[in-house]
């Protein structure tokens, strides 16, 4: 008897509710319906505001207020960039599950250890900065690439490049030099 009064008062609520019919919209028949037939202590609920009991969360694990996704949950492997991941958390306020792309091609990166003090790069045309991040990134160190011969000398191991060539006169600092002996394991030409 209870849930018949229910549906009558659901009804009659319906028809006066200021939309000028007298005919029960879907979702008001649908939202009576649901409170009509909700048990006491089921989880079956009804919005007071007509528009059924469905809601829907973001999936993903809850934001951390200042804390962006990829610093709250390791992504190793996901293929979408960091830029994205987070865009995704700053929208929704979840952070996205981490997703599988296939297996990752390179060495599985050691925690702690940067790509470029792992595997030897002399010769890759990519920065350490470049290497290391996509080790980040993706969990695996990326396979050397060989791009031709690097033009200069062979830079003998233990000694910086400024301290091999005498690069008096060469607009470049020693640091910018030798940083490119330890990329590339060759002391670049003097430039004049």
């Amino acid at each position: 008897m209870l849930a018949v009064a229910g549906v009558a008062l659901g009804l009659s609520l319906t028809a006066c509710g200021g939309s000028g019919s007298d005919s029960a919209s879907p979702s008001s028949t649908a939202s009576s319906t649901a409170t009509s037939t909700a048990q006491p202590g089921s989880s079956a609920s009804a919005s007071s505001s007509g528009q059924g009991a469905t809601r829907t969360t973001p999936a993903g694990t809850a934001k951390k207020s200042g804390v962006s996704c990829t610093n709250q949950i390791d992504y190793a492997g996901d293929p979408r960039s960091n830029a994205e991941i987070n865009s995704i958390g700053e929208q929704t306020g979840h952070c996205p599950a981490p997703e599988k792309g296939g297996k990752s091609s390179g060495t599985p990166k050691k925690s702690g250890v940067s790509c470029t003090n792992q595997i030897d790069y002399a010769g890759d045309p990519r920065s350490n900065a470049e290497i290391n991040s996509i080790g980040e990134q993706t969990g695996h160190c990326p396979a050397p690439e060989k791009g031709g011969k690097p033009a200069g000398t062979p830079r003998k191991p233990g000694v910086s490049c400024t301290d091999q060539i005498d690069y008096a006169g060469d607009p470049r600092s020693n640091a910018e030099i030798n940083s490119i002996g330890e990329d590339t394991g060759y002391c670049p030409p003097v430039q004049h």
